[in-house]
């Protein structure tokens, strides 16, 4: 019975990882219209909170460290659910990017901790990681399909459309107090988390990140606006985003557990960047864009699940599953939080998605270079250690 409670709290606290930023992309076009946003100030609904989920996944150390990782995930969600939540009273753009500022905060600080959960509770389970990167899929593909739905059932307002996914915070709040109400005393007594990078290779994990982010949100942000500039109605784009979102969780849900039995990483995650090349490319040519969804889609649900499991992977313990993940989302998602806000302003300059999207083309490039030397450095992982 408690592992499956366990399962769980790992399942709620995933999902609050992706919606507050992802049910943005569907009502872009509302809440520009509404706001008088432009390209580039749109773009920070996605940047700010991916920006902060680097900058604060270090604060997750500091607050392992004080309070446990059990009460840091606690804050954590809280901050997710009182963001999210009052975007249903906003009309003011820097009021919204605000929300977005904290919801950031709090994904930031709830993505390392979640590795190290899983490394406390399922240190020979580590397939159990399949549960964290598969929530995080649903969640986002939640968000991305339903709220236009929302948008519509509630009097077309994109501020309760996108307050909706609080409720997910909620539960992952009270699952939380629950655990902590049963938590025995004299639990075992580890070394704590670090903020110092020892491990020379935790700097390629930040890169592999970086561009893995970079693509990801600037995909999701954008999709749904680049088909509706082909002529598709806001319904049909939210479709194809959902259909971008919904080839990720059978990806992100089965390729942990083949790369873990056959240790085919390399060929993985190459595999999958190969799929968003084409993904990419087929959108360039205006060809398709089901069917470049759907690359895209296996690319994404493979990379992202198979760059958060490297950190948990090659960790011996809790304190270094915590590190080493929070010293690769902090760097990692510095580096993605720039993607969004750059495609936004090529826009806004070229007035053309394709700049934008050769840009991808290059940083998919970056992401072989990286994985190749990933793979390349991988036997002096233990002189690191």
């Amino acid at each position: 019975m408690r592992f499956f409670y366990l399962v769980l709290v790992i399942l709620f606290l995933s999902l609050n990882l992706r919606p507050s930023i992802t049910s943005v992309g569907p009502l872009l076009e509302f809440i520009q219209t509404d706001l008088g946003m432009s390209g580039v100030t749109a773009s920070l609904l996605t940047t700010l909170p991916v920006f902060c989920m680097g900058l604060f996944a270090l604060l997750s150390i500091k607050l392992s460290n004080r309070l446990g990782t059990e009460k840091s995930l606690l804050i954590a969600m809280v901050l997710i659910f009182l963001a999210t939540f009052a975007r249903a009273f906003l009309h003011n753009s820097w009021l919204l990017i605000t929300t977005a500022l904290f919801a950031g905060i709090g994904i930031g600080i709830a993505g390392p901790l979640i590795s190290g959960f899983i490394k406390k509770y399922f240190p020979d389970r580590l397939s159990v990681t399949s549960v964290y990167s598969v929530s995080m899929v649903i969640g986002a593909a939640l968000a991305t399909s339903f709220s236009i739905p929302l948008f519509h059932v509630l009097k077309e307002s994109w501020q309760w459309s996108l307050s909706f996914w609080s409720i997910f915070a909620l539960v992952a709040i009270l699952l939380l107090f629950g655990l902590l109400a049963k938590r025995e005393a004299g639990t075992v007594i580890m070394k704590l988390p670090s903020m110092r990078i020892q491990n020379k290779r935790v700097y390629l994990f930040m890169l592999l990140f970086g561009f893995v982010s970079t693509i990801f949100y600037s995909i999701t942000a954008w999709l749904a606006p680049f088909v509706q500039s082909m002529g598709m109605s806001a319904s049909q784009s939210g479709l194809v985003l959902t259909l971008f979102t919904a080839v990720q969780i059978p990806v992100s849900f089965i390729l942990p557990m083949v790369v873990g039995k056959t240790g085919k990483r390399k060929k993985w995650l190459l595999l999958c960047g190969l799929s968003e090349l084409i993904g990419v490319v087929l959108l360039i040519g205006y060809f398709a864009p089901w069917v470049a969804a759907i690359f895209l889609g296996f690319g994404a649900g493979g990379l992202f699940p198979l760059a958060i499991l490297i950190p948990i992977e090659e960790a011996n313990n809790v304190d270094e599953a915590t590190s080493w993940s929070a010293q690769m989302q902090f760097g990692g998602f510095m580096i993605g939080a720039i993607g969004p806000l750059v495609f936004g302003l090529a826009l806004d300059i070229f007035n053309s998605f394709t700049p934008a999207f050769i840009m991808i083309m290059i940083i998919l490039c970056a992401l072989a270079v990286v994985v190749l030397r990933l793979d390349k450095s991988a036997p002096e992982r233990e002189a690191d250690n």
